[in-house]
């Protein structure tokens, strides 16, 4: 099948067939919310007797954990095949399933990148007060080899998240209001229909604009809705025609968000500059001593670019770790010089000036 025969449409099929028909290699992400398994063993009631709408679909009835694990296996091969070598997917689940789904994503040789849990800033109360409040789910990223080459926009998760780095715990409501869609009666279209802000959350920390994004349990649309709003294409599977017909007309509705408002921060691939360049250009000289920012540690500078402290020698990486007792260091950031003043200044504005001067690179 085509890959650009079918961009931007919902598939109304069984994922696994249609995910072998799709061209090996042809998407940059999925974005999996399959079936959890979680049907409820008796009716459950609210305080007022009211009763509570779980997971009562047949699209979540499976006759036992192997029938689950299999149908598991069936459909992340077939992801495994359509995504390509650099992209990613994600998968969500409860406690009902992840963990196994965890277990095959690895057994089919995906590699993990992280687990995210989507705390619900308004999770459903445990009604019977026989157990905690289940007030999250749990996100697996993975990559199909460890050596791929994936896409992270870290600084607009960043930016995000008010200049500080994003952490794995995400604080989000679950659908309500305007946004669930609703059958003809009124009640959920759908039992599990997902939050636009974490889709959103999603796709712009691991996509760019115009990528592929498939969806294989497609449900109401929100992969679709978020990735047309976004700039994205989607692929969307589904086998429920009720839900095909209510996320078509949600992505109808859609319109996608102007050019500018879709920029976002990403951290320019500046020149790699050695420390020997700083040498070679006279702004500092083999004898010369460096320092840490309190002018305690200090190391001297080599003929080569290496430096010497009292404790090791090497790159100013590594004597700035063995400084610091650490495993690693930022040399560029962590070493400083005396100016004419006395002053002590980082060592990286000698780079970026080289940097200024070499190429252009602000």
């Amino acid at each position: 099948m085509e890959i650009k025969r079918v961009l931007n449409t919902i598939i109304n099929a069984d994922c696994v067939e249609t995910m072998n028909k799709l061209e090996e290699g042809s998407v940059d992400m999925i974005f999996a919310d399959p079936p959890y398994n979680m049907q409820l063993g008796e009716t459950l009631l609210r305080p007022d007797n009211s009763v509570v709408n779980g997971v009562t679909e047949e699209w979540d009835s499976f006759e036992s954990l192997k029938t689950y694990d299999d149908y598991t296996i069936n459909w992340l091969k077939a992801a495994y095949r359509v995504l390509k070598d650099n992209g990613t997917i994600w998968v969500i689940g409860s406690y009902h399933n992840i963990f196994r789904v965890g277990y095959i994503l690895q057994n089919l040789g995906f590699w993990i990148l992280n687990d995210v849990v989507w705390s619900k800033v308004n999770p459903m109360p445990n009604f019977k007060g026989t157990r905690f409040t289940n007030a999250h789910e749990t996100l697996i990223w993975a990559v199909k080899n460890p050596k791929a080459k994936y896409t992270f926009n870290y600084e607009a998760m960043k930016a995000l998240n008010d200049e500080t780095q994003m952490r794995s715990i995400w604080e989000l409501p679950i659908c309500t209001g305007k946004e669930r869609l609703k059958n003809e009666d009124g009640s959920k279209l759908h039992p599990t229909q997902k939050p636009e802000a974490l889709l959103y959350r999603i796709l712009l920390a691991s996509t760019k604009e115009n990528d592929i994004v498939l969806d294989p349990f497609f449900g109401t649309g929100t992969t679709g809705a978020v990735a047309k709003k976004m700039g994205r294409n989607f692929i969307g599977i589904e086998k429920d025609s009720e839900y095909v017909k209510g996320a078509q007309k949600r992505i109808n509705e859609v319109q996608k968000l102007p050019d500018c408002a879709m920029e976002y921060t990403v951290k320019k691939k500046q020149p790699r500059i050695p420390f020997g360049a700083v040498i070679e250009a006279g702004m500092l000289s083999p004898g010369d001593k460096i320092y840490n920012s309190n002018g305690k540690n200090y190391a001297v500078i080599r003929a080569d670019g290496s430096v010497k402290s009292d404790i090791a020698e090497g790159s100013i990486h590594q004597v700035g770790a063995a400084a610091q007792n650490a495993s690693a260091c930022n040399g560029w950031e962590y070493w400083y010089f005396k100016d004419k003043q006395n002053n002590l200044v980082c060592i990286n504005e000698l780079r970026q000036q080289i940097r200024t001067e070499m190429y252009g690179a602000e």
